[in-house]
């Protein structure tokens, strides 16, 4: 974990304001007990998290791709190639949103802004540690043209179902299974 105390406060507060200005719908979704505090949150966003990002082109159009998210300081950071479409893209329009889903009734969800990060702040040196302990190598051995990124949020939500809601959804897919399995083995055997 790399946050602060005070940048926990500051990821609470604006894990707060988020939900605040949800919609009614997904505050339907992320009820209170399901939602995740800041605490919970650093701590389940650990190591490698496959990011989905959305950009846009000149043209206004939606593009989506994925990118291995960081999450430090209660921002998320990636490195892409400096001339990927999403580089030149976020360059245009810095606009994004990122979304991570990692597995049913889990997901984190992100607006905010990119921006890159210059070599030699502390931000671009922490995130180049990070990177060489979690890879074993540095972004730069990839290629000669590597943007390294951070996403300021600006909006920021995250929810996971209970362990019980979770059980629940396993029984049923269990049950499921089965009544397909009997109902398959009982067309079968009126075929024969």
């Amino acid at each position: 974990m790399y946050e602060s105390t005070e940048e926990l406060q500051g990821l609470q507060q604006l894990l707060d304001r988020s939900f605040e200005t949800a919609s009614e719908h997904l505050r339907s979704i992320m009820t209170p007990p399901r939602r995740l505090d800041a605490r919970r949150l650093v701590d389940e966003l650990t190591g490698i998290c496959v990011l989905n990002l959305a950009t846009v082109t000149r043209q206004g159009e939606p593009r989506i791709s994925a990118v291995d998210g960081h999450f430090l300081h209660g921002r998320w950071n990636f490195a892409t190639a400096g001339s990927s479409p999403k580089a030149r893209q976020l360059r245009a329009h810095p606009g994004v949103s990122a979304a991570y889903t990692p597995r049913d009734g889990f997901g984190v969800f992100c607006h905010g802004t990119a921006h890159s990060l210059e070599r030699g702040s502390a931000a671009f040196d922490e995130l180049w540690e990070h990177w060489v302990a979690t890879y074993g190598q540095s972004p730069d051995s990839l290629g000669d043209d590597i943007a390294y990124l951070q996403i300021e949020p600006s909006w920021l939500v995250a929810f996971a179902m209970t362990e019980q809601e979770m059980a629940e959804i396993e029984a049923d897919r269990a049950a499921r299974t089965d009544r397909g399995r009997a109902e398959s083995t009982g067309v079968e055997q009126s075929l024969e």
